[in-house]
């Protein structure tokens, strides 16, 4: 952000992120396939790119791109469909398998914290935990996993969606800039462009460096999992880094998925699951304090402090959502906050707009004596 702008500046950037995500909140099953597709878009785009530089239309571009990734996702739905299919119950068993192992986990905990800790064993932690976890763990398929598929289900057609927007994002994207262009009056037209030049670079540094740090941390976890031994560590990996996308949330999830899955792997070695939250936690830390300032940091460049303050308004603000929307949108409002504050300010502009007036004013008062 530009040192110069004030608070005012700063006060309507803030303020115009939490009505975009208080609006966004309203109209979530738009914004979630239209933020995916984003992804999708800046993912693919290097490739369309690179084919137009080699001689290609950007149509054609666009359809190799986007078709061979709409392909690819179709195959692998033709493929792990069966195998879901068939492993619908085994599915229900290995869930109620990997809660009974993280059950078992935290009562050996509890019994080892309460041999060390007299006060602990008065208090009858042990029991009164397992009794809470027990409780939970018989409902918790009825409560949940129920209400999750449904979700899913319903949001399956909003999600479908994205990739068919990327493809038009890919093929009409520079149409729609040429259209914006053509509709601003000619004083507006190059900060216009700007402006617009200013909120892709903003927007692609982000989500490529979304990607990139998706990638990191997938390879960097898996490896780390694999190394102690556990099962599925490739998958694992991914999952937790696609579940830190929305931040803080995502982490506890991730870091509870490894711990289920260490101790259902190693029943009777507690410490291969102390073992996994270690490294789950040596890879959040290389995260944030390494890979992160390498990639989604860079695009940004925002003030820690206000990362950590915007994150904590944008749950607040819009929950789940806004903490995944905030950043983004935190960045192009500065973007545009900035770019605004360079056109109100810009002496050309301003002697542009007097010289127009004063031409409105002749016209009108030419118009009046005729």
């Amino acid at each position: 952000m530009n040192r110069s702008s004030g608070p005012v500046v700063w006060i309507g950037i803030i303020t115009s992120t939490c009505l975009l995500l208080f609006l966004f909140k309203k109209i979530l099953w738009l914004v979630v396939p239209f933020l995916l597709a984003l992804i999708i878009y800046y993912f693919l785009q290097p490739a369309t790119h690179r084919l137009v530089l080699n001689g290609l239309s950007r149509k054609t571009a666009a359809a190799i791109t986007g078709g061979g990734f709409i392909a690819l996702l179709l195959l692998c739905a033709a493929l792990l469909f069966p195998w879901i299919s068939s492993h619908a119950v085994s599915w229900q068993d290995s869930l109620a398998r990997y809660v009974e192992g993280g059950s078992l986990l935290l009562q050996k905990t509890m019994t080892g914290l309460e041999a060390q800790f007299t006060f602990l064993e008065r208090a009858s932690l042990s029991r009164n935990v397992s009794e809470q976890v027990a409780t939970f763990t018989e409902t918790f398929a009825q409560r949940y996993l129920t209400d999750f598929v449904l979700t899913l289900a319903a949001w399956l057609p909003a999600l479908l969606l994205a990739p068919f927007l990327a493809f038009f994002f890919l093929r009409d994207g520079r149409r729609f800039t040429r259209f914006i262009g053509n509709a601003v009056p000619n004083a507006f037209f190059e900060r216009t462009l700007y402006l617009m030049h200013e909120m892709d670079k903003t927007a692609r540094a982000y989500f490529q460096g979304l990607i990139s740090l998706t990638i990191l941390d997938t390879i960097v976890l898996a490896v780390g999992l694999w190394v102690i031994g556990l099962s599925g560590a490739l998958m694992l990996g991914l999952v937790c880094a696609v579940l830190a996308w929305v931040p803080y949330v995502g982490s506890i999830l991730g870091c509870l998925l490894v711990v289920l899955v260490a101790a259902t792997d190693f029943p009777l070695d507690p410490w291969m699951a102390y073992g996994a939250i270690i490294v789950f936690i040596l890879v959040r830390l290389l995260d944030d304090f390494v890979f992160m300032p390498l990639t989604i940091g860079r695009s940004l460049r925002m003030h820690p402090l206000l990362t950590v303050l915007m994150i904590f308004v944008g749950g607040a603000v819009a929950g789940i959502a806004g903490l995944m929307l905030v950043l983004p949108l935190l960045g192009i409002a500065m973007v545009v906050g900035e770019t605004v504050g360079m056109i109100v300010t810009d002496p050309r502009l301003q002697a542009r707009h007097a010289y127009a007036r004063r031409l409105r004013e002749q016209q009108a008062a030419a118009d009046l004596q005729a």
